[in-house]
C-alpha cells in the first residue's frame, strides 16, 4: 500500500520514453529539480528509457512532472508512463546510477 504524502505534498514515479538517453535529461532534470523546488532522483534504465522520482509541493511536482514533456533541447520525448508512489522523504535531487 501507498502512504499518502502529508496535504499539499505529492510523490510521483515517471517512465520517460523517447529519445531520452545521451541527451543530457538527467543533469537537465536535476537543473529544473532545483528551480523548481522538488527533490527525488533521477536515472537511465538499461531499456533506454529514463525513470524518475519527484516530490514535494504538489504545485511544483505537476510542475515538473510538466517540464519533463519538453526536456532538454535534444530530447524527443515520446511519452511519460505516471504512476503515485510512496514518498521517499527525499531532501535534494540527485542523478543516480542505471538501473
Amino acid at each position: 500500500m501507498i502512504a499518502k504524502p502529508p496535504p499539499g505534498r505529492l510523490a510521483i514515479r515517471l517512465g520517460i520514453h523517447g529519445d531520452v538517453q545521451g541527451v543530457w535529461y538527467r543533469s537537465w532534470a536535476r537543473q529544473q529539480a532545483a528551480i523548481l523546488g522538488v527533490a527525488g532522483w533521477v536515472r537511465n534504465r538499461r531499456d533506454g528509457t529514463v525513470e524518475a522520482q519527484i516530490e514535494g509541493p504538489a504545485e511544483a511536482v505537476e510542475r515538473m512532472y510538466l517540464a519533463c514533456h519538453r526536456g532538454p533541447p535534444l530530447a524527443r520525448v515520446a511519452r511519460i508512463e505516471r504512476s503515485d508512489t510512496e514518498p521517499e522523504g527525499l531532501r535534494d535531487f540527485e542523478e543516480r546510477p542505471t538501473a
